[in-house]
């Protein structure tokens, strides 16, 4: 929080504005207010200067970059701390250890109010508090002042931005239904139409009006309103309406006793939107080995900040990649983490091979990937749009409020993963051997690099794939673990020989270790340092 005493407000969902005891202060230029926009949407954190260049410039980086965010920072503490002096940094924007920090009260930025309202409509509603919910929706959606970051450049704000959209459009659809089942159609005919202009693809929306004519009584305009949506749906994705508008559809044709307005409370007449409840979710994940040993420690960080995002209040999608060198296992800690938390994610599990690093096929392009993850949701291929944008926005509907982990194994860049990210409370687990950088900047991803397994957990890795018993301190077991740079990969190879040869003493396998370094030795990265578990150890 600010230590000047005065108080200062700011608002992002809407033009970026910021209140000082009252009294609005003029911000400066777009990429200033780039700056406060990231740094506002995460107050009391402290933001790396790298990190707010990639967030305001993306990949289009001016040599002038840093000092661009030093100087549009000098501006900022001037806009909001006038009586700030000299030199100093102030109270508010404060310099931190290799970057910024906006100490503000969170219950200052319009956004944290929204959540915070939004998280209790969801309580209230979930305790069948009909009123006292539709009320904190009023109150959430009171707080939107156009559209969120509204002129502000950069990519973190185009991301920001569309998330926010898709929050507020989710909230407008858990409020009208609630605003139905307390029999308030009429009000409905007339909110909605807004809404269903700003997102004619979203299926949910749609079907909440066509319900809400047709219990105002107006049945033609509902049967014409779910043809032109038919219409749109296969001129633009190339698929028919989903099984609850066609439902509602069939409903309205037959006069369905159903649909009648119900008394207040009465829940609605079909499950709206996403599968039914009774469907199970996809279930795509590959199985766990179990010759996994160690990584407690990152699994428990992990999980953490999986299950705590979820937790934060709005359905901010919770990204994780976690990074690192050929063979460090990274894909089975992502995969023991996936079936850590089945439960957080009730409605499904995806999985997709991205290739980022296969030399013979490449990476795989993010249209395909999505084809996989469509097909895993149950989307026949002769259904699947041959655009990469309708791909994508036909994943993130069918995903839209549902609560599904989806893996994405090995991937090559933050623009392959980016689209197959959905919206809403989903989640997503990613491995990589680059550095994805880009994601945590412009998606808010949470990076982890796996490092190897210390010479104790390799020796058990060693006994546990070979069958053989091991000193888990004796030093033949060390040296063969330090031979294999303590990878997994390595040490499964070595596991098999010993497997094969039983009665051979370690010493036997150690003599070997110069040739091993030939077979375990990977090619050079691309920056020249050897990356192969060996190229540490001195031959003996």
């Amino acid at each position: 929080m600010a230590t000047t005493g005065a108080v200062l407000r700011i608002q992002l969902l809407g033009p970026v504005r910021a209140w000082r005891d009252g009294a609005e202060t003029a911000l400066g230029p777009p990429k200033q207010r780039a700056v406060l926009s990231l740094l506002a949407s995460r107050p009391g954190d402290v933001m790396g200067v790298e990190n707010i260049v990639d967030a305001v410039w993306g990949s289009d980086v001016p040599r002038t970059a840093v000092n661009g965010v030093h100087t549009y920072v000098a501006g900022l503490r001037r806009a909001l701390e006038p009586g700030r002096a000299g030199r100093s940094s102030g109270a508010v924007l404060t310099s931190e250890s290799g970057g910024y920090c906006l100490r503000v009260d969170p219950a200052d930025v319009d956004v944290t109010l929204f959540h915070r309202a939004l998280h209790a409509a969801r309580r209230s509603r979930g305790q069948g508090e009909a009123g006292a919910a539709l009320r904190l929706y009023g109150q959430a959606l009171s707080y939107w002042r156009g559209e969120a970051l509204s002129a502000v450049p950069g990519p973190f704000a185009t991301m920001e931005r569309d998330r926010l959209r898709d929050l507020r459009l989710t909230v407008v659809e858990e409020w009208a239904a609630d605003m139905l089942a307390a029999g308030h159609h009429a009000e409905l005919v007339t909110e909605l139409p807004a809404a269903v202009s700003e997102e004619p693809l979203r299926e949910k929306l749609r079907w909440l009006l066509i319900l809400a004519l047709y219990r105002s009584g107006r049945r033609a305009h509902a049967l014409w309103l779910y043809e032109e949506t038919r219409d749109l749906l296969v001129r633009e994705l190339g698929i028919e309406p989903g099984a609850d508008l066609r439902t509602l559809h069939e409903h309205i044709l037959t006069g369905h006793p159903e649909l009648l307005a119900p008394g207040a409370g009465s829940p609605l007449p079909v499950y709206p939107g996403g599968l039914p409840p009774d469907t199970p979710g996809p279930v795509r994940l590959p199985p766990v080995g179990r010759d996994f040993v160690g990584r407690t420690e990152e699994l428990a960080r992990l999980e953490e900040v999986m299950r705590g995002e979820s937790a934060r209040g709005g359905p901010t999608t919770p990204v994780v990649v976690v990074g690192g060198t050929a063979g460090v296992g990274k894909t089975a800690l992502v995969l023991q983490l996936a079936h850590r938390l089945v439960d957080r994610f009730p409605d499904g599990q995806l999985y997709a091979d991205l290739r980022g690093a296969d030399p013979e096929r490449g990476p795989a392009s993010a249209a395909h990937a999505l084809e996989q993850l469509l097909g895993g949701l149950g989307v026949d291929g002769a259904r699947v749009p041959a655009d990469s944008a309708a791909r994508t926005a036909l994943y993130r509907s069918l995903l839209r409020g549902r609560r599904v982990l989806v893996v994405l194994d090995d991937a090559h860049s933050a623009e392959q993963v980016r689209p197959l990210i959905p919206r809403g409370p989903s989640g997503v687990l990613a491995t990589s051997r680059r550095y994805l950088g880009e994601l945590a900047a412009r998606d808010g991803a949470r990076l982890e690099t796996v490092g190897p397994l210390t010479a104790r957990e390799g020796t058990r890795l060693l006994a546990m794939l070979s069958g053989r018993r091991l000193d888990e301190r004796g030093p033949a077991a060390e040296r063969l673990v330090a031979l294999c740079g303590g990878l997994p990969l390595p040490l499964r190879v070595v596991a098999q020989w010993l497997a094969a040869n039983p009665d051979a003493p370690l010493g036997a396998l150690l003599e070997q270790h110069p040739a091993l370094r030939t077979r375990f030795a990977p090619a050079e990265a691309a920056d020249g340092v050897p990356t192969g578990p060996f190229h540490a150890i001195e031959a003996s």
